[in-house]
């Protein structure tokens, strides 16, 4: 992985939990999961905030987008996801799933 990449990206998500957004999210079956709580959302609880696309300079297949969150009961973090030929198909569709009206950037 390109050191540039994986720079912005960690830089977006530091800047992010200094604002209070301290959550880790994934998407595993269907729901946002946060990492620490186990607690699942389903899509139309999730509103991002904002979204970062990166591209791998070595290999622009590397892509991936870095998700600013905020969940119906007020938590606030951070989904990092992978896209592209190695992406993941159940996040891609998890983000998709969301209301247009829940996306604020």
């Amino acid at each position: 992985m390109d050191h540039n990449y994986a720079k912005s990206e960690r830089k977006n998500i530091e800047k992010y939990q200094d604002k209070g957004y301290k959550s880790n999210y994934n998407v595993k079956d269907d729901s946002l999961l946060d990492v620490a709580t186990k607690k699942k959302y389903k899509p139309e609880e999730v509103t991002v905030v904002k979204e970062y696309r990166y591209e791998g300079m070595s290999n622009p297949s590397d892509m991936s987008i870095l998700y600013i969150i905020e969940t119906a009961d007020n938590n606030k973090g951070t989904a990092l996801i992978g896209y592209g030929p190695s992406g993941d198909i159940n996040a891609a569709e998890f983000f998709k799933a969301i209301p247009k009206e829940n996306y604020k950037s």
